[in-house]
C-alpha cells in the first residue's frame, strides 16, 4: 500500500504541467472536480481506492490521486490503507452549516419559473440518505384549484408519493424487499398495498427515470417527480410536479413531463 501511493507520486510528478494560459482555467476545474470526488466519497461511507473513485467519477487516476493528497492535507478527506473516505473537516463544517438556505436561494428562481409556465405547483425535495429526505422549497400556480404547501417542510410515505417512488427506485430489489413490508399501508382506494406490485412499478420508473402518484395519497391528486443529479450521476433531489388528476392527467401530461425534466436538468445547474 505504500508502494502504490509512492507510485502515485512518482506518476504525478511526472505529469506534464500546465501551461501559463491554462492555468487559470485548471484552477476553476481543479475546485469543481474536487467536489465531485467529495460528492462521490459521500456514497461509501467504508471508503474506496484512488482507482475505484477515478472510475466511479471519469476521472483520470492520476487526476484523482492528485486532489485526494490535497483534499487529505486539509482534513477535508481521511485515508485508511489505501481507502479514501470524508475527513473530520467535512463533518465539522456539516454541523454548523445550514444545510438548505444556500441552496433554496438557488433553484426557487427555476421553481417560479416552471410555475409560472405550466401554471402548476412545483415541489423540490433534496435527499439525505437512501428512504429520507426534506421537502424544502415550492413555487406555487395562480389558478384557484391547485396544491400548495401541504407538504413543505414536511415528508410522503415512500410507497405512495412519486417522491419516495424515485427514492425507491434508486435501490435495489433486494434493498425494497428489507425496507419495506409485503403488505404496505393504504390511504386511498387506489394506493398500491403490495410490495410485489410497487417493485413492478418501480422498474418501470427506472427505466423511464420519472414516477407518477394517481390518486394513491389522496383522491383527485395527480403527481409526476423527476431524479435531480450531481455531475456524478448521484441523486440529490427529487422535483416534481402536483396538481388535480382531471388538469395534469391529459393529453398534456407528455409535454409536462417534458418540461419536468428540464426544469429537473435546470435545477442540477444550479445547484453545481
Amino acid at each position: 500500500m505504500a508502494t502504490e501511493r509512492s507510485a502515485d507520486v512518482q506518476e504525478l510528478a511526472g505529469a506534464e504541467a500546465p501551461t501559463a494560459d491554462e492555468s487559470v482555467d485548471l484552477t476553476n476545474k481543479s475546485v469543481i472536480k474536487a467536489t465531485v470526488l467529495l460528492s462521490e466519497l459521500g456514497r461509501h461511507r467504508q471508503g474506496i481506492t484512488v482507482t475505484e473513485l477515478a472510475h466511479a467519477v471519469g476521472m483520470t487516476r492520476p487526476t484523482a490521486f492528485r486532489l485526494l493528497l490535497s483534499l487529505e492535507q486539509t482534513g477535508f478527506v481521511d485515508r485508511v490503507d489505501n481507502r479514501y473516505l470524508l475527513g473530520w473537516q467535512m463533518a465539522r463544517l456539516g454541523r454548523i452549516a445550514d444545510p438548505y438556505t444556500g441552496a433554496v436561494a438557488r433553484i426557487q428562481p427555476v421553481l417560479d419559473e416552471y410555475a409560472a409556465k405550466l401554471n402548476e405547483t412545483f415541489s423540490f425535495a433534496m435527499v439525505r440518505g437512501e428512504l429520507a429526505y426534506d421537502v424544502i422549497a415550492e413555487a406555487s400556480a395562480s389558478r384557484y384549484l391547485n396544491v400548495s404547501h401541504l407538504y413543505l417542510g414536511g415528508t410522503y410515505p415512500v410507497h405512495a408519493s412519486a417522491t419516495g417512488k424515485v427514492l425507491l427506485a434508486e435501490l435495489s430489489d433486494e434493498q425494497i424487499a428489507t425496507e419495506l413490508p409485503e403488505k404496505l399501508e393504504s390511504y386511498t382506494p387506489h394506493t398500491i398495498t403490495s410490495r410485489k406490485a410497487l417493485m413492478k412499478e418501480l422498474r418501470q420508473v427506472r427505466e423511464q427515470e420519472y414516477a407518477i402518484l394517481d390518486d394513491e395519497l389522496e383522491e383527485g391528486l395527480f403527481v409526476v417527480a423527476c431524479p435531480v443529479r450531481d455531475v456524478a450521476g448521484a441523486l440529490v433531489g427529487i422535483l416534481s410536479v402536483n396538481g388535480p388528476v382531471q388538469r395534469l392527467k391529459s393529453d398534456r401530461l407528455p409535454d409536462t413531463i417534458d418540461q419536468l425534466r428540464q426544469a429537473a436538468r435546470d435545477v442540477a445547474k444550479a445547484l453545481s
